[in-house]
């Protein structure tokens, strides 16, 4: 069975937004590896409206040069949004319907994991529907103090299990967790 798995850049105060502000300084050869085999142990790209907004503008432009990107662009994409239409960067498919149930559908069939950058929104709604499997966080020793933050403060518990810890040589911890109930 495939598996949902979300790897997500995060400062220890909990904020994701604009990544591209804070998260490069950190970046190294190892973080890299974690990166490129989340991508590589998938074939298919969930994301959220606005993370698919940013993706399909940027991702696109780069060239083969690029890590990942040859992956990124071919892999097929899909979208979970309830504003969006349509969608057209390569290979990109719009979820119609309840996104859990169809993330669920897939799930029991064939293929390799389904990997989501980015996208706090869905990766919560998810979490809360226990179609996530994996979570991935590469916890930055930053404290920024402000920005949208991967858990809002809404006295939802979901109670999770680490399952591997690695420290990076810039002090990044990368952390698996997998809901609390997963055997």
């Amino acid at each position: 069975m495939r598996k949902i798995i979300a790897q997500l850049f995060v400062s220890v105060d909990g904020v994701m937004e604009a990544p591209e502000d804070w998260h490069f300084p950190y970046y190294d050869d190892q973080m890299g590896e974690v990166v490129a085999e989340q991508f590589h142990q998938a074939d298919t790209l969930l994301l959220g409206r606005a993370t698919y907004e940013v993706f399909a503008a940027s991702w696109p432009q780069r060239g083969d040069e690029v890590p990942l990107a040859k992956r990124i662009n071919a892999m097929p994409k899909l979208v979970a949004s309830t504003t969006l239409d349509t969608v057209h960067w390569h290979n990109s498919t719009l979820i119609v319907g309840d996104v859990a149930t169809e993330l669920t559908k897939l799930k029991e069939g064939p293929g390799d994991n389904i990997t989501i950058s980015g996208s706090p929104t869905l990766v919560r709604s998810l979490l809360r529907e226990n179609v996530l499997d994996e979570l991935q966080l590469l916890v930055h020793p930053i404290v920024l103090g402000h920005g949208g933050r991967l858990f809002a403060d809404d006295g939802r518990r979901t109670p999770l299990r680490l399952v591997d810890s690695v420290t990076f040589g810039t002090g990044v911890l990368h952390l698996t967790y997998r809901p609390a109930d997963d055997s």
